[in-house]
């Protein structure tokens, strides 16, 4: 017996239906007059494995609106990532695909711990380099607080591995103590070929930390007073490249008012072409409401700093630690209202305490209990592509705005 017509045709649509999507758009939209480019946009991995029926183990492909295939990430929260070309007051398109992909992404955003020097968490991309003292350094009674900051340049490679291979070389280290019991001034001049306080032509250590807060710490204020968090105690690397560094840092109990067993949490995250830090603290075991402050150290008499408490914004001019090392301009950006913003300085006797800094630039809010404090904080330097401090404040300021204004990704 013959089947009706319209049998065979729901039978036909029912199959198509059954087969899996053969792509995804993605659609990135721009609502600044601002051309965005080299944004890491996250996309749900689960929202596209469910769209595009996927397995566990299957690959997908990512092109833009010329068909042109793009590197992505994926991290450890199932996000997938890729930097986002969108022009002012628009939108662009993006294609995803069952595929396996065929663009070799090289690693731009990378970190690892160095249990070599002093277990260093130290980690970079293509722009800037961070590091973040250990336990072991701790261990030794070393009362470093902050962020320690690589300036980078002449290439967008990682350089960190190099630069502490040359430093921990063992064999340096005879040579230059048996040049100082001959002539110092060759030891000092031998030291300037493998020290990563010297630039060898890709970046140096030239930014003073001691025991400030550094480049870029937050921590919490008890009766107006700094508490000071020392080294992290343990950690976890969520992401480590190709394009998104995401680490876990977490630090010792200590004592805060009437709490005596608070551990502090953070959530560091560098994406390829950015120079902040997107970092997210918390607090476990904090049962009251207090102040928290952000900022950075400040190593000259008269700083030249600005301290936008509307915009959400700070921002400082660092001296370096040595002639001929060029200017280091550090920032900060808030997505909260800050309380206060601005700078606050030592007394001689603090000084003494604190390394003979003279001072803190800081924003201030609030941090609630079960709650979380997040901020961006980073650098720039003025030997590599930020060429002086209207530079540095052109760019936090537009950094903000897009902060408040995230480009918006949606799936069609």
């Amino acid at each position: 017996m013959k089947r009706p017509m319209c049998y065979l045709l729901a039978a036909l649509l029912l199959g198509a239906c059954a087969q899996p999507k053969q792509q995804l758009t993605i659609s990135v939209s721009n609502d600044l007059p601002l051309h965005r480019t080299g944004e890491l946009v996250e996309l749900s991995m689960e929202q596209v494995t469910k769209e595009l029926k996927l397995k566990e183990t299957d690959d997908v492909v990512l092109t833009d609106a010329e068909g042109q295939e793009l590197p992505y990430q994926l991290t450890y929260d199932n996000k997938l990532v890729f930097a986002a070309d969108v022009q002012a007051t628009s939108a662009a398109y993006y294609t995803l695909r069952p595929g396996t992909p065929s663009v070799q992404q090289s690693v731009i955003a990378c970190g690892r711990q160095y249990p070599e020097r002093l277990d260093d968490m130290a980690w970079e991309n293509d722009k800037v380099g961070f590091r973040a003292y250990g336990p072991a350094l701790q261990a030794r009674g070393e009362r470093g607080f902050g962020y320690d900051l690589f300036p980078k340049r002449g290439t967008s490679e990682p350089v960190l591995e190099t630069l502490y291979a040359e430093e921990l070389d063992s064999l340096h280290w005879v040579k230059y103590r048996e040049l100082m019991a001959q002539d110092k001034e060759k030891a000092r001049e031998y030291l300037t070929t493998f020290s990563y306080h010297c630039d060898h032509g890709f970046g140096m250590d030239c930014y003073a930390v001691g025991s400030t807060l550094g480049g870029g710490v937050a921590a919490l204020l008890e009766q107006g007073e700094i508490v000071y968090p020392w080294c992290y105690d343990t950690y976890e690397i969520l992401d480590n490249g190709p394009l998104r560094f995401t680490v876990r840092l977490t630090f010792k109990p200590m004592t805060v008012g009437c709490d005596t067993a608070v551990v502090e949490h953070r959530l560091i995250t560098l994406d390829a072409g950015s120079h902040l830090n997107r970092t997210v603290v918390t607090y476990e075991g904090l049962t009251q409401a207090h102040p928290i402050v952000a900022g950075f150290a400040l190593h000259n008499a008269e700083p030249v700093v600005v301290a936008d408490k509307q915009e959400g914004y700070i921002t400082y001019v660092d001296p370096t630690t040595g002639p001929n090392q060029g200017e280091i301009y550090v920032g900060a950006a808030f997505p909260v209202r800050l309380q206060q913003a601005g700078t606050v300085l030592f007394t001689p006797e603090e000084r003494k305490q604190h390394s003979n800094a003279y001072g803190h630039l800081l924003g201030e809010g609030i941090y609630e209990p079960d709650g979380q404090f997040l901020y961006y904080w980073g650098f720039g330097w003025n030997r590599s592509d930020i060429q002086d401090a209207a530079a540095w404040n052109a760019y936090m300021k537009e950094f903000t705005l897009k902060m408040n204004h995230p480009l918006l990704v949606s799936v069609k």
